[in-house]
């Protein structure tokens, strides 16, 4: 039961509730089989916005798995990464006991230990928060976690969830549920993980008849073409949304107040993006702070392509121009390519939401010969140790091959040299630039792979490659660079800040130490040799004819 303040009535969910969560609720009790004893659907995951009654309707399932249970002394659990979080699914329960009469007489409700006792079965339900020593041992038969968002934040979060799920191995009739709003930040760790396997699933591209995927975002057209920013459209991912009845939990007005409330504030652009990922599920792909680089926000709409790798800059490119960076033990060896297609195209640019004028701007069609860009990162292990708390996000880029993590000092450069001797095989490279600053065992390892040292050049750095900084800018504007928007770039992207010197610019770092931008700096050394325009160095190239030297 719900409390709506009506006196002594309170409408049940049955009442109050839209389809969707009577339909989701559905899903998990009717995937069980009573003859067997085995529940057909494991794993369900929701992603839904901000004050759709997400922890009230995670109380209700819980109360609900706890009442249906046949298993004596069963244990379920509502994992939530902090004790204010916690009490929001336990107080809900609570009050659904205490406000009927049956419910209150067949369950012992403790709120001290947040926990409620079946007084038949013994089986319990208890609502904590997460730590590895609450979780450690559980051999619960159903499990919640409420905002794996923040779970995804604790590089531990991992091997606590596997503790608190440990116990569904021997309970056939088990499952686990993971509730969740966007992230603030860009998705990392364990969250990261489970957002991808669940769209993996949703777009058919994983099968698992045992994952439920429901997920309220926006597809991929509609955030490029920023449609998600018109009021109209803000019941995609809000199914709770008001109606013309004015019942429902999400109030529109409410929504516009607080999106002009972000607008106006101080630090516009962080507080936007905020607003985006927790009421409209957008997900964060740039940390857009303030003094965010300005080609952030052209960004994520130039990722125009599924997967950049050297192999399709060789066989779709006429010239090929390489970008380094970085390579201290405490830093990433950041490398870049920019590679010039071969043949000019009809391109279309799309439709677009202009915030300022509030108007949709008509699509184009231009005629061009694009640019694409491809990076990648290395990493020591000692990065993970002297940074541990963005040794999650490291490791969800190497799982995603976008990063390599060596073991062995050198081992870096070695392979950098390798892909770089690569392009210069096929004939297509024209020029190295590098940091003058972090050139070290770069030069020796391109020299060991037969790269001829008159195609490596210093590229001044600080406020002299400003010139190349706004031409990256201005070519993601245009949608000439284009990129596959993998999540390493994507993050070293959102950590780059812009400062200004005189008339010049120089781009830093967000935060000292943790925030890396070693490969977004080697991308703006690549663009400063592409922009010399160099001559086409060949016509075509088979890449599966090349041989890598050494």
């Amino acid at each position: 039961m719900v409390d709506q303040g009506s006196g002594e009535d309170f409408p049940t969910f049955g009442e109050l509730c839209r389809p969707w969560i009577n339909e989701f609720v559905s899903q998990i009790f009717g995937s069980y089989e009573d003859e067997t004893g085995i529940r057909h659907i494991r794993e369900f995951f929701m992603l839904i916005s901000k004050k759709n009654g997400k922890s009230t309707t995670a109380a209700g399932i819980m109360l609900t798995a706890l009442i249906l249970n046949w298993r004596n002394d069963a244990e379920f659990i509502i994992l939530s990464p902090t004790k204010e979080i916690a009490n929001n699914s336990f107080q809900p329960a609570a009050s659904m006991i205490r406000k009927d009469p049956a419910l209150d007489a067949l369950f012992h409700v403790q709120d001290h230990i947040r926990q409620i006792t079946h007084r038949e079965t013994g089986a319990t339900l208890k609502v904590v928060a997460a730590d590895s020593q609450t979780v450690s041992g559980k051999k619960a038969v159903g499990v919640l976690v409420d905002e794996l968002w923040l779970f995804g934040k604790d590089a531990k979060a991992d091997q606590m969830l596997v503790e608190a799920t440990g116990g569904l191995a021997s309970r056939p009739e088990g499952f686990v549920i993971y509730l969740t709003t966007q992230s603030d930040e860009p998705p990392a760790g364990i969250f990261k993980k489970k957002l991808d396997y669940a769209r993996g699933v949703r777009d058919g591209t994983i099968i698992n008849p045992r994952f439920l995927s429901v997920m309220y975002e926006f597809p991929k057209w509609m955030l490029q073409q920023q449609l998600y920013k018109l009021p109209e459209n803000f019941y995609v991912t809000n199914p709770n949304i008001t109606d013309n009845t004015g019942t429902g939990s999400v109030d529109v007005q409410f929504l516009l107040d607080e999106w002009a409330k972000a607008k106006d504030s101080s630090d516009k652009a962080r507080d936007e993006a905020l607003f985006y990922s927790k009421h409209l599920n957008v997900e964060i792909g740039q940390n857009l702070m303030a003094d965010r680089w300005p080609g952030a926000d052209f960004w994520t709409a130039a990722a125009l392509l599924p997967k950049v790798t050297p192999e399709y800059l060789i066989e779709h490119c006429e010239v090929i121009t390489v970008g380094i960076d970085g390579g201290g033990l405490d830093d990433l060896l950041g490398a870049a390519a920019v590679g010039r297609k071969r043949d000019f195209e009809w391109v279309e640019i799309p439709e677009l939401f202009n915030e300022e004028t509030g108007l949709i701007e008509p699509a184009q069609r231009v005629w061009m010969q694009r640019w694409v860009s491809w990076m990648h990162a290395w990493a020591h292990p000692s990065v993970l140790d002297r940074r541990k708390e963005i040794a999650s996000v490291l490791r969800d880029f190497a799982s995603q091959g976008n990063l390599t993590l060596v073991k062995r000092v050198g081992a870096d450069t070695e392979q950098l040299a390798k892909i770089v001797a690569k392009f210069d095989n096929s004939g297509l490279l024209f020029q190295i630039g590098m940091d003058p600053n972090c050139i070290g065992g770069v030069i020796d390892s391109l020299l060991q792979e037969g790269v001829e040292q008159d195609k490596m050049v210093k590229v001044n750095q600080g406020f002299r490659l400003g010139g190349s900084i706004r031409t990256t800018e201005r070519k993601l504007a245009e949608l000439v660079l284009i990129h596959d928007g993998n999540p390493m770039s994507n993050w070293c992207v959102g950590n780059a800040k812009v400062v200004v010197r005189g008339n010049a610019i120089v781009i830093t770092k967000q935060v000292s130490g943790t925030a890396k931008i070693d490969p977004l700096m080697a991308l703006f050394n690549a663009v400063e040799l592409m922009s010399l325009n160099p001559e086409a160095q060949s016509t075509h190239f088979d890449a599966d004819e090349m041989v890598i030297a050494g």
